[in-house]
């Protein structure tokens, strides 16, 4: 049985004093949550703030993206050894508008997951297809491709996957239970071409406009074992209610 893993990407929202806030209730509303692995990843000016916060408790830190060197004139990115130095356990890679507005190919997300590994950084590797590759019958490809070139060369070790059908990010739409499924069960098929038998110990989340009202159905898919948590993670009280999910 894998661990459920539910994460969230507050992306470009709240300040030092309003990650605070919603930690201070969001921590009492989740304290009995030990069946579940819990992220949140704030924003780089919160993480030293959620990390003194989060210390003993049962919420891990993950930051949104990482730089591939471990240091030099490369101004406003952030290495992996910084982000350790500030208590993150896991990286969000890959995530699919970082590769629209900052143009990340497969290859660039490669060397980010291979330098986030070098310093024990789990790994959330974000994949996923735009709404006219999946109209026109894509998906499979753009999966393969993305799963192929992202993990070249990379141990199955602390890699965490999140599906992100592009066309419900942000945009209220979500991907049916069937669809999230036959997507899930796509990715672990080509992860077991990767890794055999240990493809089935890899957590594959879905992250598309995950809400408290549709958590639920999703998490009783047999291959979804979590969700990457956009909108619905900016309130404490509804994304405790996503933590607690019931199956």
């Amino acid at each position: 049985m894998r661990r459920p893993f539910i994460a969230a990407n507050w992306k470009m929202n709240k300040t030092v004093g309003e990650t605070e806030s919603f930690l201070k209730e969001f921590i009492s509303l989740v304290q009995d949550a030990n069946n579940v692995d819990i992220v949140i990843a704030p924003p780089f000016t919160s993480l030293h703030t959620a990390s003194s916060i989060i210390k003993n408790t049962n919420i891990q830190l993950s930051s949104q993206d990482v730089f591939y060197e471990e240091k030099g004139a490369y101004t406003g990115e952030i290495a992996p050894a910084m982000l350790t130095d500030i208590g993150c356990k896991h990286v969000i890679i890959g995530h699919s508008e970082r590769r629209q507005y900052f143009h990340e190919t497969d290859e660039i997300i490669n060397k980010k997951i291979k330098a986030a590994r070098k310093h024990e950084l789990g790994i959330i590797f974000c994949i996923g297809e735009s709404l006219q590759e999946r109209e026109s019958g894509k998906t499979f490809d753009v999966l393969k491709t993305e799963i192929e070139e992202g993990l070249k060369d990379i141990s199955p070790d602390g890699i965490v996957v999140a599906y992100e059908p592009i066309w419900a990010i942000g945009t209220g739409r979500t991907a049916t239970t069937e669809q999230a499924q036959e997507a899930h069960k796509y990715i672990r098929e080509r992860l077991a071409s990767l890794y055999g038998d240990k493809a089935n110990e890899i957590r594959i989340l879905y992250g598309g406009s995950v809400t408290p009202d549709n958590i639920d159905a999703l998490m009783a898919c047999e291959d979804v074992d979590g969700a990457l948590v956009g909108g619905a993670s900016l309130k404490a009280d509804s994304f405790a209610r996503i933590v607690k999910f019931k199956r």
